[in-house]
């Protein structure tokens, strides 16, 4: 009952902490695009690469030994398979979970030019848990942030696993690099936590042997100024025309060349 108790206890701390991420209403009202949307685009951008050139760091390193030859891989926030994909050749079907139908596309017509029988499914996880079977391995990558019941999440990626479940995700918030940012322009501080571990201790408290491996990033986030400072202006309800604006003060900042995330890789049997 102890542990049920810490690891409500968590879940709840959790969810406090990233719903702590909401954007003021009142700059929420003037955004001239979502600042919370995704880039199909970028995503494919990103799976093209990690098909190039493979991936050898702790989260697929992982997958690829647990995998069996032929084995069903369970991808959850799926994206267009950048964490999947790359095991084409162990794959023996592909559960793709995501919510946004372009990326579930980008992923399927990917994988059909590789030979991977999918199954796409739109869909939150968990609510859509009962329309995947139970796979060999699964995966859920850099999705957790995005996550604010993670108990249930956790559960249920674990229900609807038979051997090793594997997690990846970046050490702090993936919109942590924006603060210099949100305080210059909004006169905002943005939250420190939820962070990697606090995701570590509440999968342990639920009962899972968690193990935990962490690297530098093997991406930049930017390949040029220009691209931070059009993606600051979405996810900090700037207009786009204050690209150069952006540009400039984050150079003033000290925010150019942005230093790599640190990866963390969370895994259980």
């Amino acid at each position: 009952m102890l542990v049920l108790m810490d690891a409500e206890q968590l879940a709840a701390r959790w969810r406090e902490r990233l719903e702590s991420w909401a954007i003021p209403d009142e700059i929420l009202a003037k955004a001239p695009v979502d600042p919370w949307s995704h880039s199909p685009q970028r995503f494919g951008t990103r799976t093209d690469r990690a098909l190039a050139e493979p991936d050898d760091g702790p989260t697929m390193r992982r997958l690829a030994e647990a995998l069996p030859e032929d084995g069903t891989l369970l991808d959850v926030g799926a994206g267009a398979g950048a964490s999947s994909l790359p095991l084409r050749g162990r794959i023996g079907h592909l559960y793709a979970v995501d919510t946004s139908r372009a990326m579930l596309d980008g992923l399927t017509a990917r994988a059909d030019k590789l030979g991977v029988p999918v199954t796409a499914i739109e869909g939150r996880w968990p609510d859509v848990a009962d329309q995947v079977p139970v796979a060999d391995v699964s995966v859920a990558a850099h999705v957790v942030y995005n996550v604010p019941d993670l108990a249930a999440f956790l559960r249920a990626l674990d229900a609807r696993t038979k051997g090793r479940v594997v997690l990846e995700l970046t050490h702090r918030h993936p919109m942590s690099w924006l603060t210099p940012l949100w305080q210059h322009f909004h006169g905002i501080d943005r939250p420190v936590r939820p962070i990697a571990e606090d995701c570590v201790a509440l999968a342990a408290a639920l009962g899972f042997a968690v193990r935990v491996e962490e690297r530098e990033a093997p991406l930049e986030r930017f390949s040029s100024l220009e691209e931070l400072a059009a993606s600051a202006c979405r996810r900090a309800c700037l207009d786009p025309a204050r690209a150069d604006e952006v540009a400039a003060t984050a150079l003033e900042l000290g925010m150019w060349p942005v230093p790599r995330d640190r990866w963390v890789t969370i895994w259980w049997e």
